[in-house]
């Protein structure tokens, strides 16, 4: 039995989430895994309505699950900042979620903004640190509102926290195929004290424990260049949080944009939690024209995070068939030529 914790968010995140919960259900009819679903309300509704973002009696319970189902967090009455830190940022640190998972892969019939680029080119997993960095909050604002004002973002790196990055993406490299190459993307040659942390860690894990596995390097500014004009160089790539939120962003848009996109939070000892990564899209809410397919590809992914490896394939072969069909006309949210239940329907028929 799979505990799983699910939170719907704000915006059309309930909407996704329900068609997620539709290929589960479906997934768990096929082959016979069985699950249980809790519902958290948390997100911006909750907040307007009694000031609490992710309370702390929340979070211990979210830390007795098997994993986490996010639908969005964002809210157009909130001011930024508040959902994100108070929920999404609190959640991974107290839950100790070091690792964010970004699969980059185009599926069939999928559009890429990339000239001669398909699916054989485009198809590599950033893993990013998720912990440290300048996510940290470290640093502040002295003299605020005058022309004297200063103000300090330190960028927090220690070797425990990129060694244990490092480790879990050349595990993922020596797993997912013969190739067996992970890039480190750092700054080494301007972030020196940061770059060089990072560069130990990888070179001394990677000699020590991971002979088999090819190691390269990349500037993060040559790295967001090769994603466009040579994606195929890249299979698993380590990097720290910053540059990791920012290259993810352009891998989403290189393999379809926000509509098919999903992540992962990952603590390999404690609880995960996947979600779409394309936010709340409060302008959709309500409609029914949302991509519902970014939550069907993160609960694919949670399906492999709870050793569900049958179920898992099963539903990213369901999505995958969805696409080869021609029946989905566009990853954008109103160009579907199908509702978001319709696209759920037709992933779920042919789990």
């Amino acid at each position: 039995m799979h505990h799983i914790a699910v939170i719907p968010g704000d915006g059309t995140g309930p909407e996704v989430i329900a068609e997620a919960r539709k290929v589960l259900a479906a997934a768990s009819a096929s082959l016979g895994f069985s699950y249980d679903l809790t519902e958290f309300d948390v997100g911006g509704d909750r907040y307007l309505r009694t000031g609490e973002t992710l309370p702390d009696a929340a979070l211990e319970e979210l830390r007795g699950f098997d994993a986490i189902l996010l639908g969005a967090i964002g809210h157009p009455d909130v001011a930024p900042g508040i959902l994100e830190k108070g929920i999404l940022l609190k959640a991974r640190f107290e839950l100790d979620q070091y690792i964010n998972l970004r699969p980059v892969k185009l599926y069939p019939n999928v559009d890429t903004p990339l000239k001669d680029k398909g699916p054989n080119e485009i198809d590599f997993v950033v893993v990013r640190e998720n912990t440290e960095g300048m996510y940290t909050g470290m640093g502040g604002v002295q003299y605020a509102g005058t022309e004297h004002e200063v103000s300090t973002q330190i960028h927090c790196t220690t070797y425990r926290g990129a060694a244990r990055a490092v480790r879990y993406a050349f595990q993922l490299a020596r797993r997912r195929n013969q190739r067996r190459q992970l890039h480190l993307v750092a700054k080494t040659n301007v972030l020196t004290n940061v770059g060089g942390t990072w560069w130990r860690a990888f070179n001394e894990i990677g000699g020590a424990e991971f002979p088999d596995v090819t190691r390269e390097y990349a500037h993060v500014d040559a790295a967001a260049m090769w994603f466009v004009k040579n994606p195929e160089w890249f299979d698993v790539i380590v990097t720290e949080n910053l540059f990791g939120d920012i290259i993810t962003d352009i891998g989403a848009i290189i393999s379809g944009g926000l509509g098919i996109s999903a992540g992962g939070n990952i603590n390999p000892d404690g609880v995960s939690m996947f979600e779409p990564i394309g936010g709340s899209a409060p302008k959709y809410q309500g409609q029914g024209v949302i991509n519902p397919l970014a939550a069907i590809n993160a609960l694919h992914m949670l399906l492999e995070h709870l050793g569900e490896p049958e179920a898992s394939a099963r539903v990213e072969g369901a999505m995958t068939a969805a696409l080869e069909s021609g029946r989905i006309e566009s990853m954008s949210a109103g160009r579907m030529g199908m509702s978001t239940a319709e696209v759920g329907d037709l992933v779920a028929s042919l789990v």
